[in-house]
């Protein structure tokens, strides 16, 4: 096997993972405002929760990212960070308590934030081979299938009467396929720096100033945003469609 098919196949592995992850934490988050609405969580709540995890989410990478870069351990960090990031969704199915819901939605993007970065050094190894740009994107176009798949499903347990805590519990079959997809690379693959032809000594200059301009628009965008959950809540108040509609919105 030739190191760019070896490359490919490592890719498209990692790829089946982020599908699985994404369809069973993006299933979730399709109804989650609603359920916390139903456990007696107010809309100011909804919005804390989700707006605290989206922060975690991404401000946690600052660290996680160094903390990969300092120990080299990047299968150990995206393992544990995927093993957080689709773990909590299932145990959703147990939450009695919208405090209990809260909580393991920040798990789950908290274990997001940990295994991000990793995983795409991981990646970024593999891409050298094959190209950077066909790399990240077969890989990203495998992530939104799962995207696009987990809001179905869970669509689907609530059409067929499953309820939430049904539709929570269903999705342990993506998360437990995810990990176990995971373990299976790191067994086949567990140097995917090798995949690197060679090494390069880059130099910092500084970032231009289209970075910055673009930068501060990105987060103009970010402050506006509206987390699906608040949403989710209020369609389910308001009673604009049935339960099971809400997560295909």
């Amino acid at each position: 096997m030739t190191q760019k098919s070896a490359s490919l196949k490592f890719i498209i592995l990692l790829g089946f993972v982020s599908l699985c992850a994404d369809a069973t934490y993006e299933g979730a988050r399709s109804i989650t405002g609603a359920f916390l609405g139903t456990l007696g969580a107010s809309g100011t709540i909804v919005e804390l929760v989700a707006g605290l995890g989206e922060l975690i989410s991404y401000g946690l990478r600052l660290v996680t990212g160094y903390l990969s870069d300092q120990t080299r351990k990047y299968w150990g960090i995206t393992t544990l960070g995927y093993f957080i990031n689709t773990a909590a969704v299932p145990l959703l199915a147990f939450a009695g308590r919208w405090e209990v819901a809260a909580g393991l939605m920040i798990a789950e993007r908290t274990g997001k934030a940990i295994r991000t970065p990793a995983r795409d050094v991981l990646l970024s190894h593999a891409a050298m081979q094959v190209g950077k740009g066909f790399g990240f994107g077969l890989h990203e176009m495998m992530d939104q299938i799962g995207a696009v798949l987990g809001p179905l499903i869970v669509a689907g347990m609530l059409y067929l009467q499953k309820g939430y805590y049904g539709a929570f519990a269903i999705l342990v079959i993506p998360a437990v396929l995810g990990l176990v997809i995971l373990l299976v690379a790191q067994r086949i693959y567990p140097n995917p720096s090798e995949f690197e032809p060679k090494t390069f000594d880059l130099k910092g200059e500084g970032l231009p100033q289209i970075f910055w301009i673009y930068l501060g628009a990105i987060a103009l965008v970010a402050a506006g945003y509206a987390d699906f959950p608040l949403i989710a809540f209020h369609f389910q108040k308001a009673s604009i469609g049935s339960q099971d509609q809400i997560p295909l919105f």
